[in-house]
């Protein structure tokens, strides 16, 4: 069916054309062979109007009409006839009676005879003129000029050359068939060029039929319009070409006034999307700030061949990235607390279940009784410490996390966090530390193996929040502690690393936090310090590491 459309498309288009094209020639084929009918009519004429002239001219002409000298006269126009191929010539007197004409019988009689004009304009007005009339020897085209008697001026007869109308018929006739088949090759040209038209833009819009064009048009609106990210595109020019809705609403542009057609710089001034359209090189994941707002961009070049022709955008509010990605390592930490607990339980109740098949009973009841405790006491401890839940539930997670892999998370006994402000988001800082103890429960198994010790201690008092992470890995290298919080940065092998610690970084920068990194001195292993301002000091800018 596809295949059907684009062969009526492309019909279509030879038929449009090459009637287009037909009706061009037509219409210049008899433009062409009118003014060239009438061109060479009114040249034959002239030419007889000449050539009476010049006959009347004539001394001897003159004198043949004075003395009526009848026998003379006919025998000069016949000369002058076969001389200048006119079809005749024929002279009369002042009262336009003829003295001379191929036709012997009509000599002596009025010209008005032939063709009802006796040559009035000629003897009246003195004026030659051109006449084209139909008379006993055929239809011809004629030209009349009057004689003057030499000395008084005075009109005393009359010239008429005439030349004959299928002459020029003839004529053209001849340049017709020229000019037609000049017109044949012409149309022949103008269908063959309207295939090649029609079969590149067929190729130029992809074979696509225009019904299928207008298909693909309002689902590529409808799909801007649907994303969630904004968009924009520019030309060349600069110009912005398209833009949807949510970009508008991201940068809080008024809908009403629309931004399609004007300059980019215009609207965001602060835009880079011209130094990408200059420089052809794309932008990933960039951090910017439009119109205060903190945004992450995507620019790419659009080309066509190699040529750069826009440049489209898409963004959203870092904000939102930030909520997605924690709100997926929250669910994250949930997976493996559940992982965890589920593992060690099981450990536990396979043990527990062959104690009792060996007779044991004495050690199953001891285990169960020291698990009773042992979770008991650290419940306890987290809810002196921590009263929030979902503090508590993540570091609860934690320690169940760390005997999985065969390591210690202690908590610190004096520790004590229970001034959270109701206005700390609890899904980021327990994304911020949740991450920080992951990383210590991996440093020190790979550096001590089981039975490695993570040391957590937290505090609310004075004006900040302070949790602090000790591990017992290898420590931090100056190096790793200057880029260890960007995107994508991690010592352990994966693509899928090195975003922890930079959704932490990015809280504590919307928070107005800071956090300090340190390897301990007396012993191996690395402290990581995080602070938490209890009142909300939002940056307007984010700083480096160095910086904060």
């Amino acid at each position: 069916m596809a295949a059907k459309r684009r062969t009526q498309l492309k019909t279509r288009m030879i038929l449009t054309l090459g009637l287009v094209s037909a009706l061009q020639t037509l219409f210049i084929g008899l433009f062409a062979g009118y003014y060239l009918s009438e061109s060479l009519y009114n040249e034959i004429g002239q030419r007889a109007l000449m050539v009476a002239k010049t006959i009347a001219a004539s001394p001897v002409i003159i004198e043949g009409i004075q003395q009526r000298d009848i026998e003379q006269l006919n025998a000069l126009t016949e000369t002058l006839a076969t001389t200048n191929e006119a079809l005749f010539i024929v002279i009369g007197d002042h009262n336009a009676i003829r003295l001379a004409h191929p036709s012997t019988e009509r000599i002596g009689h009025s010209m008005a005879d032939d063709d009802g004009d006796y040559g009035r304009q000629a003897l009246v007005h003195g004026e030659g003129y051109i006449a084209r009339a139909l008379g006993n020897l055929g239809e011809s085209m004629r030209g009349k000029a009057p004689v003057f008697e030499p000395g008084s001026g005075d009109i005393i007869g009359i010239v008429s050359v005439g030349y004959s109308v299928g002459q020029v018929e003839a004529t053209i006739q001849r340049y017709s068939l020229v000019l037609y088949g000049v017109l044949g090759v012409a149309l022949l040209a103008s269908i063959l060029a309207a295939v090649v038209i029609s079969g590149r833009f067929k190729r130029a819009i992809f074979g696509l039929e225009p019904e299928e064009i207008a298909s693909l048009f309002q689902e590529r609106n409808a799909t801007l319009q649907s994303v969630r990210e904004g968009i924009i595109a520019i030309n060349r020019d600069g110009i912005i070409t398209t833009v949807n809705r949510a970009a508008l609403i991201t940068l809080g542009l008024e809908a009403e006034n629309p931004i399609a057609g004007r300059p980019i710089l215009e609207v965001l001034p602060e835009s880079d999307l011209m130094s990408v359209l200059g420089t052809g090189v794309p932008d990933f994941d960039r951090e910017v700030w439009l119109r205060n707002r903190h945004m992450v961009v995507n620019r790419l070049p659009m080309r066509q061949g190699d040529t750069i022709i826009g440049v489209v955008a898409s963004f959203r509010l870092r904000n939102e990235l930030d909520q997605v990605s924690q709100q997926l390592t929250r669910i994250q930490q949930y997976a493996d607390t559940l992982r965890s607990q589920t593992h060690e339980y099981s450990n536990k109740l396979h043990t527990i279940a062959g104690l009792i098949q060996l007779g044991a009973y004495n050690d199953a009841l001891g285990l169960i009784s020291h698990e009773v405790s042992s979770h008991q006491a650290l419940i306890h401890l987290l809810l002196e410490a921590v009263p929030d839940p979902v503090v508590a539930g993540c570091l609860l997670g934690k320690h169940n996390r760390a005997r999985e892999m065969g390591l210690h998370l202690d908590i610190d006994p004096g520790s004590q966090m229970a001034d959270l402000p109701d206005t700390l988001p609890r899904e980021q800082l327990v994304s911020a530390l949740g991450n920080l103890i992951d990383n210590a429960l991996e440093a020190t198994l790979r550096h001590t193996g089981a039975n490695g010790r993570v040391q957590l201690s937290m505090t609310d008092l004075g004006q900040d929040l302070i949790f602090e992470v000790e591990d017992q890995g290898p420590g931090i290298s100056e190096e790793m502690q200057t880029r260890m919080f960007e995107k994508g940065e991690t010592s352990k092998p994966g693509r899928e690393h090195g975003f922890g610690l930079h959704l932490a970084r990015q809280f504590l920068d919307d928070w107005g936090g800071s956090i300090t990194v340190e390897n301990l001195s007396n012993a191996d292993g690395s402290r990581i310090t995080l602070y938490l301002p209890k009142t909300f000091t939002h940056r307007s800018q984010p700083c480096p590491p160095s910086d904060c």
